[in-house]
């Protein structure tokens, strides 16, 4: 992986080389994305840690890891987290490494459909579009439906609120205007342009680290006993003993497997950090960096978090038989109380904060298919306000949408199953087309590079992510593999009858005087070139 190579000189004039060194990075990032074909609409001002926290603040180990806790644990008990979390962690670094090597190569904020584009064509990439955006908003809906259904079990009785009494009819009401304001009040945060939200996402990715610490230290302080053999043991949580979680089976091998989701539907959103591209500073090498490394830490702090919880549990059986409620019945009987209400808050902050990164990454997706003429109502949705900078329709348009979708579908499993389907087939479309570009019509990589290895590990993210797509479908989510096949099929008849030939897929760079007017227009309308000052001095704080 080539570094800078400036690194360690000695400065006498240190200003005037950072500035120089500012300005000559943001030329290049603006030159490179003019070479793709596109204009620089948005406000580039994240640094190497935005890029890493905004996919950080999306996978959010304390968001999907405790929200989900219980498909681990009622599936085969320990097992699920001291062997199936790191083996599905593995998987999804390998999508991360060829991700990011391609996102090096092609650093654009429609991420996975403008790789599929350009590595596979515009039909590929057309479908991949649909598909990644499909993902993102059905991982917004998770999102929001999990941090709803959260805070109202864990902070909802300190008011005399219990969910848990209330009719149903009631109970999905409530969950329906609660996940609602929790979106709107998302898009009004993005809305208000990338300064406000790569704050509260940096926030939030110190948030995630310093309460997953705590969560650990107070698991194992508070623990009864540590008992290290159940993290690698197998026990049949199926059917009633877990809650009703899963189906009744006796194949302990195929609980293993549905136990994966937990990691596979925690472990996603990843490449948020590819959606901010174009409001990345070096986004060549800072994207990349930023894909594996919030993959990395989310794996690792994730691991030792819920295996804290494992051993923290003071009956296993009675832990798995409460399902659902399993987390706060573990919490309940080994933490004191007020550190309990705490945690619980910090928790709640965080997963409300990763569905604000959820919006971003969305909208970005969506800003990029639109301006390629791939959405209805593109015209609308590709701009972009030149007072915030931001494309503030795809901003609220994500955010409706994400709405909608928990009001077909209010079962947080079934919702979960959908996104792991859609974003899994979406991560892994690009690379598919990229192992069979690679050294072919693709030659030309980016500075981030994992070299010889690309080939075997983007074979193995290929491979891993089938087996997480067959996991998705089994009972209980099985309307999912439903709703899957419905959209697949509406995709396919889009495409061949009207798509294909309207759909021009991204411009291949600057390949006429149009398309550099166009360019400049685009820039000039948002105030780009006067912009381009901050912008640099952006850069050179971020250096």
């Amino acid at each position: 992986m080539r570094q800078s190579q400036d690194s360690g000189a000695p400065h006498d004039d240190t200003a005037p080389r950072d500035d120089a060194s500012a300005k000559a990075t943001a030329d290049a990032d603006v030159e490179t994305l003019h070479a793709l074909g596109y204009a620089q609409e948005l406000l580039r001002r994240m640094s190497g840690f935005s890029n890493f926290a905004i996919s950080f603040s999306i996978i959010c180990i304390i968001a999907g890891g405790l929200t989900s806790f219980q498909m681990g644990l009622s599936s085969v008990g320990g097992a699920a987290i001291g062997i199936g979390w790191p083996l599905c962690c593995l998987v999804s670094l390998c999508v991360a490494l060829t991700m990011g090597q391609i996102a090096s190569a092609f650093p654009t904020a429609g991420g996975l459909y403008h790789w599929s584009s350009i590595l596979g064509g515009r039909g590929w990439g057309w479908a991949t579009a649909w598909i990644n955006l499909l993902g993102l908003v059905t991982v917004l809906a998770a999102i929001n439906v999990g941090a709803y259904l959260f805070t109202m079990h864990a902070l909802g009785p300190l008011v005399g609120l219990h969910i848990a009494d209330l009719p149903p009819e009631r109970a999905m009401l409530l969950q329906g205007v609660g996940v609602a304001l929790i979106t709107l009040s998302h898009a009004v945060f993005n809305h208000l342009g990338i300064r406000i939200t790569t704050l509260l996402t940096d926030f939030s990715g110190y948030l995630i680290l310093f309460v997953s610490v705590a969560l650990t230290l107070s698991m194992l302080a508070f623990a009864a006993e540590l008992d290290l053999s159940r993290l690698v043991t197998f026990t049949n949580y199926s059917g009633p003993r877990g809650g009703d979680i899963w189906p009744e089976t006796n194949s302990t091998g195929f609980l293993f497997l549905l136990g994966l989701l937990l990691p596979a539907y925690t472990i996603t959103g990843f490449d948020a950090s590819a959606h901010t591209s174009e409001e990345t500073i070096n986004a060549s090498t800072t994207v990349p960096r930023g894909i594996v490394r919030a993959v990395l830490v989310s794996g690792v702090f994730g691991w030792i978090m819920l295996s804290a919880i494992v051993l923290a549990i003071p009956d296993m059986d009675a832990a798995a038989a409460k399902g659902g409620e399993a987390f706060f019945w573990i919490v309940e009987r080994v933490l004191p109380r007020p550190l309990a209400i705490a945690l619980y808050a910090g928790i709640a902050i965080a997963q409300y904060l990763c569905g604000l990164a959820t919006v971003t990454s969305t909208s970005r997706m969506t800003f990029a298919f639109a301006r390629d003429g791939g959405l209805p109502f593109s015209r609308h949705l590709k701009q972009v306000s030149p007072r915030f900078r931001t494309p503030v329709h795809a901003i609220w348009a994500s955010s409706i949408l994400a709405i909608l979708f928990t009001l077909y579908t209010p079962v947080y499993s079934t919702i979960t199953a959908v996104c792991v389907i859609f974003l899994y087939i979406s991560y892994v479309m690009p690379t598919l087309v990229g192992i069979h570009a690679h050294g072919r019509t693709w030659t030309r990589m980016g500075p981030w590079t994992i070299g010889a290895f690309y080939k075997p590990v983007a074979i193995a993210s290929v491979l891993g992510c089938l087996l997480l797509l067959f996991v998705s479908v089994q009972p209980p989510n099985d309307k999912a593999l439903g709703i899957t096949g419905v959209v697949l099929a509406i995709l396919a008849v889009v495409w061949f009858v009207f798509e294909r030939r309207r759909f021009k897929g991204p411009p291949d760079g600057l390949t006429s005087r149009e398309r550099a007017a166009q360019i400049s227009a685009a820039e000039s309308a948002v105030g780009q070139r006067a912009d381009a000052a901050s912008a640099t001095s952006a850069s050179g704080e971020a250096a």
